[in-house]
């Protein structure tokens, strides 16, 4: 089984980490109206926000989210420490409003965090809260600030400030079961590991984007008598994202998918049921591959790569090669479609070997992405 790479699945969006799933998860539903939410009295009633131990530069202030008119400072922002940080991805104000439409566990005029010099925007901050199927509570964050102004403290301030807005949240959350900080990061973003390493985060673990660098020689693996592939029709879409669910409770701090971030993923242009791999015995989902295409990566990138994702097969059924066989029929499908490579996300120690069997698949590591934690106290 997989851990889950498309975006939706973090919710950590915006950038190439399992992504998600900054992926992404881990928000409640808002529209985007112009109202600022005030916290404590460190806010001002313009919501300007005083940081207490942030650097001594010329113009720099902290505000909260002011609605959509943020949205195009996100992806100048995105887009600028992006390419600084070696990132693969693509970013539109669609795309962010789009993601905002289905926020869950993050109130963003309280979660995200803006940082000014002058009149322009040079960073932010946002911060959500998950919990993963062991009753661990995760509290999520991340800082992106323009190159030029690394290295000044800006980073190391906003962080402590998600940490602060963290702990009050997490008040409202049991006591009786772990609370951990948490930061996904790809191993090129150099300066935000090093503020993370600095303020007392330590890898928990690691995970791999892979490319198979080719869709030839394409290996033919049948399935066990009695299962069988059908076309994904709407009706169908709880069945599989249960089966996806009761898969993640066997991958190390995997989030299950919520209703809202399905709708969201619905939403998205990467959504196209009809290349996904399901396969069932009788009424049941026994195991899924949820097949896409980023057409406006593939542009920005010159290539034709699909992506091969939400690998999983229930535990009854797995040892029989229906995850091999529905790997190999999406390799074929996808180079019908006229694709070249395709890639997906994986635990570096799934407990399933799955990374033995995209090895086995053709697929080489290309990108290591680390999840750091510091225990809440």
């Amino acid at each position: 089984m997989q851990e889950g790479g498309i975006r939706f699945v973090c919710n950590d969006f915006w950038r190439s980490r399992p992504h998600l799933r900054e992926r992404n998860a881990k928000y409640r539903r808002l529209s985007c109206k112009a109202k600022v939410a005030c916290m404590s009295g460190a806010s001002s009633s313009e919501g300007w926000v005083t940081i207490q131990d942030a650097p001594s530069i010329r113009g720099l202030r902290f505000r909260r989210f002011r609605g959509e008119s943020d949205f195009p400072h996100v992806v100048s922002v995105a887009e600028g420490s992006g390419e600084e940080d070696q990132l693969e991805f693509t970013i539109s104000v669609e795309d962010i409003a789009r993601e905002f439409k289905h926020l869950e566990n993050c109130d963003p005029y309280q979660d995200f965090l803006f940082a000014e010099v002058g009149d322009r925007v040079i960073g932010y901050s946002r911060l959500s809260w998950s919990k993963d199927p062991n009753g661990t509570y995760l509290y999520n964050h991340s800082v992106d600030v323009l190159p030029e102004w690394r290295g000044t403290g800006i980073r190391n301030a906003m962080l402590r400030y998600n940490e602060q807005r963290l702990r009050k949240i997490a008040h409202t959350h049991p006591v009786e079961v772990p609370h951990v900080f948490q930061s996904i990061v790809a191993d090129s973003e150099r300066d935000w590991i090093s503020v993370l390493t600095s303020e007392g985060y330590k890898v928990f673990r690691y995970g791999f984007k892979m490319v198979r660098p080719d869709l030839q020689n394409i290996p033919d693996f049948l399935f066990p008598d009695g299962i069988e592939l059908r076309p994904v029709r709407p009706e169908h879409y709880r069945a599989i994202i249960d089966a996806w669910n009761e898969a993640c409770k066997d991958m190390r701090g995997q989030i299950p998918i919520s209703d809202e971030d399905f709708r969201g993923f619905q939403e998205s242009p990467i959504f196209d049921p009809s290349i996904w791999q399901i396969a069932w015995h009788k009424d049941e989902v026994v195991g899924t591959v949820l097949n896409f295409i980023d057409a406006q990566e593939n542009i920005q990138y010159k290539r034709k790569r699909g992506h091969v994702e939400l690998i999983s097969v229930k535990r009854p059924w797995r040892g029989r090669g229906i995850a091999k066989a529905l790997i190999a029929r999406s390799f074929r499908l996808l180079k019908d479609l006229g694709m070249t490579e395709a890639a997906l996300g994986v635990d570096a120690e799934n407990p399933s070997g799955a990374l033995h069997l995209y090895q086995k698949m053709g697929f080489k590591i290309e990108r290591r992405v680390a999840f750091y934690r510091k225990p809440m106290r």
